[in-house]
């Protein structure tokens, strides 16, 4: 009876080693296509953000206004006929083909979702045009913006090492047909946050002169409306980095140790209010 017990018990233990063998052998295998028959055929779908582009990723103000500067710095853009003078354009460039460090290119793709639209961008420049006034950056008599006068075109102003860290920025230019055209009060050209509608860098021509400007003031103020902080002078001015003698230079905080150039100045005898960023 024993011997028959023992017997048993053996003939128990190699059954399950059989079994522990066979399930290591095949039952991965098995496994395997259970998995793969819930898995083919079936369309399965999952959100994915804007990472290419870097859209949703913040930035601050400052972070903006550093990107758009150094972008346009990057470029020899007609920010005016005064500076035009230098034989400047704007070059659409297929992302792929960036170079450098910075780039200023065409948004082909047109505005995302959370843009402003090409329906509403002169809406809402004519609103940020109106906070200018109400702060005394601008004349009230700067006239309003329209799409029959004037052109807009898309930009996203992108750190190509970083493209993450980009801007959309919408620019406005009095169109071609109206550049013969009576330009006083008008607005030249006007670049716009692509966001919330702020206002990065404008020309105007107007009918007040250099001296009639209290450029400290108008800087203190534009930079409050961009939540900027407080300006600081900017000490090292090239005399021959602008083509007026009207101007004066600001800084502000960048990203990491860069800043941000701010120049406020004016064009005599075409009598041109520019504040620009580089």
């Amino acid at each position: 009876m024993k011997n028959k017990g023992k017997n048993g018990i053996y003939l128990l233990f190699l059954l399950l080693a059989v079994a522990a063998v066979g399930i290591a052998i095949w039952g991965p295998e098995k496994l395997a296509g259970y998995k793969d028959r819930g898995i083919l055929g079936v369309i399965n779908t999952r959100e994915a953000g804007e990472e290419g582009e870097g859209y949703r990723y913040r930035l601050s103000g400052n972070e903006k206004l550093y990107i758009v500067s150094r972008c346009l710095e990057s470029q020899v853009l007609p920010g005016s006929e005064q500076n035009a003078l230098t034989g400047g354009s704007i070059e659409a460039v297929d992302y792929q083909e960036l170079e450098g460090t910075y780039a200023f290119v065409v948004k082909h793709k047109g505005p995302s979702e959370k843009e402003i639209t090409d329906a509403e961008i002169y809406e809402i420049c004519n609103q940020g045009l109106e906070d200018l006034k109400k702060l005394g950056i601008l004349p009230e008599s700067v006239r309003k913006v329209d799409a029959v006068s004037y052109e807009a075109v898309l930009y996203s102003a992108i750190d190509v090492l970083e493209p993450r860290n980009n801007v959309g920025v919408w620019k406005l230019s009095l169109s071609d047909s109206q550049r013969n055209a009576n330009k006083e009060n008008r607005i030249i050209d006007v670049y716009l946050d692509a966001d919330n509608g702020k206002i990065y860098e404008f020309y105007v021509r107007t009918a007040l002169t250099w001296d009639k400007l209290d450029a400290d003031r108008i800087m203190a103020e534009w930079s409050n409306y961009l939540g900027l902080g407080q300006p600081e002078p900017y000490e090292s001015i090239n005399p021959l980095s602008e083509t007026t003698p009207y101007f004066k230079k600001y800084t502000f905080s960048g990203m990491g140790q860069g800043k941000t150039i701010v120049t406020l100045g004016f064009y005599e005898g075409i009598n041109e209010l520019f504040l620009k960023i580089s």
